[in-house]
């Protein structure tokens, strides 16, 4: 963990600087990039204290963890998303109280947050999951499997797809990241191009804290940065 609230205001200023930069490098500007931070393990009052520096989006992986934070975070200033992998039998526990859902990977996960929506009288946005690089290991859907999701999901009402994420496997040069992320940006730009009803491919989410510079190159609307503004962090807690 960041020792320090200095250590988070520094780590902040200089993720700026490079979402500016990258963003700049493909003719976009920092306002075009969302900047959220992955607040996995990282206590309440350091998140609050990103948010009084200009931190607008925050993102939790894991409900009971979400769930335990929730009355602290300060929401009157930041936008909280779900960003883990989602069980449906948990979907309950967080519909009504994140502003957008990045994890979905099924239609029957889909139905369940559609199904809770709708007991609330709401709409909830929601990602689409694409496991890039087909890892076992990781949830998301495959690539040539997507676009049934899409025609799916688009009939499902109290649902809104507003576009994808992914997250790639870890690679050793920035250049076999960038095949990752280019492929998600033709799957994003192929489907935005379809201009299919009930999905607004808005946000491409992809990029974490050791290549999201790169990431904004090949197309990423929206960055998920963790470590690299709060520091390294103790995942066994």
């Amino acid at each position: 963990m960041a020792s320090s609230f200095a250590d988070v205001e520094y780590n902040y200023r200089v993720i700026c600087e490079n979402i500016a930069r990258a963003a700049e490098s493909v003719g976009k500007t920092a306002g075009d990039i969302i900047f959220l931070a992955a607040t996995k393990t990282v206590d309440a009052a350091t998140i609050n204290h990103a948010i009084s520096l200009g931190l607008a989006y925050i993102g939790e992986n894991r409900v009971q963890e979400l769930l335990s934070k929730y009355d602290a975070y300060d929401l009157d200033h930041a936008s909280l998303q779900f960003i883990g992998h989602l069980q449906t039998n948990k979907v309950r526990q967080i519909v009504g109280k994140v502003d957008l859902i990045q994890s979905v990977d099924s239609l029957k996960l889909a139905q369940e947050i559609a199904r809770c929506s709708q007991k609330l009288g709401i709409t909830t946005d929601i990602l689409l999951e694409v496991n890039i690089g087909r890892e076992e290991n990781k949830s998301g859907v495959l690539p040539e499997m997507l676009p049934e999701l899409v025609d799916q999901v688009r009939r499902i009402e109290a649902i809104r797809v507003r576009g994808l994420m992914t997250i790639p496997p870890i690679c050793e040069t920035a250049q076999e990241n960038c095949k990752f992320f280019d492929n998600m940006r033709h799957i994003f730009l192929d489907i935005k191009d379809k201009n299919i009803d009930n999905i607004s491919m808005d946000i491409l989410s992809m990029g974490m804290s050791d290549d999201y510079a790169e990431a904004i190159q090949c197309g990423a609307t929206m960055v998920r940065v963790g470590s690299a503004l709060f520091g390294a962090r103790n995942y066994n807690r």
